[in-house]
């Protein structure tokens, strides 16, 4: 399998420079891709096989590094990072690719992110899918405060907190900047209410891992939305839920069922 990331290229949105790669199909219809906390566009979307994945299917792949991850600008001012200007980011890249309408798809924070961007603008959304967070957008996932700790501290040997030592080991990994992930991981968690996301009005898949300890409940998050399907992604943590082969053929199941008009 072919996993060689394609070349990324940048655009400017809010005065912030965002790194974004447009492959796959340059004539199927659009997906835009979310990544999670601490990961990157590549990481999330090429090195799993999604875009691989996805261009097979004849789908165009655009996907982009959120603010203060891979190669977008980085900045450190928590305010900055609040998902309703995440997803304003998406916005923009469509705005700048002319592309009116696209299926968004995002895992993790990344689900979150495209859930603000799909009620902001659900005209824009063809079908939405929320991958690695299920009722936890509305009960909340824990407690994170930890997680900028770890990402703060000198060294990972100093880190003691099991969730704080995965992702601080995910950032050392990836050559994060980790003091921009702290700026971003005490903002990017605001909560939706039921409310808000029983107004999502387009088709919905939430896929979650069966193992997953952070995302919450598909099912429970699914009966608040109109047109919603849970899946379970079976054996599968937060971590290797988003590469599963159980859930790249649910999205193209999906994405078949809810063409683009």
């Amino acid at each position: 399998m072919d996993l060689t990331p394609p070349p990324q290229s940048r655009f400017l949105s809010e005065g912030l420079e965002i790194a974004y790669f447009d492959a796959g199909d340059p004539d199927g219809p659009p997906v835009l891709l979310m990544h999670g906390f601490a990961s990157t566009a590549r990481v999330n979307w090429v090195y799993p096989g999604w875009l691989k994945t996805l261009g097979d299917a004849g789908y165009r792949v655009i996907a982009f590094d959120h603010r203060g991850h891979g190669e977008s600008a980085k900045p450190h001012e928590a305010d900055l990072y609040r998902p309703e200007a995440m997803a304003r980011d998406g916005l923009a890249l469509l705005d700048h690719l002319n592309v009116a309408r696209a299926h968004v798809m995002g895992y993790s924070m990344g689900a979150r992110v495209a859930a603000f961007l799909a009620l902001a603008a659900p005209g824009r959304v063809g079908a939405l899918i929320l991958g690695g967070l299920g009722i936890g957008i509305v009960e909340g996932v824990g407690d994170w405060d930890p997680i900028a700790d770890a990402l703060l501290a000198p060294s990972i040997d100093t880190v003691t907190h099991a969730r704080g030592r995965m992702f601080r080991a995910f950032a050392d990994q990836t050559k994060s900047d980790r003091e921009a992930l702290a700026a971003c991981i005490s903002t990017s968690r605001t909560l939706l209410t039921r409310e808000a996301v029983s107004q999502l009005s387009v088709p919905v898949l939430i896929g979650v891992g069966t193992k997953d300890d952070i995302a919450g409940s598909a099912a429970q998050l699914a009966a608040l939305i109109p047109d919603a399907t849970a899946l379970d992604i079976p054996g599968r943590d937060h971590m290797l839920a988003v590469g599963d082969k159980v859930f790249k053929a649910a999205v193209l199941a999906f994405l078949k069922r809810h063409p683009l008009c």
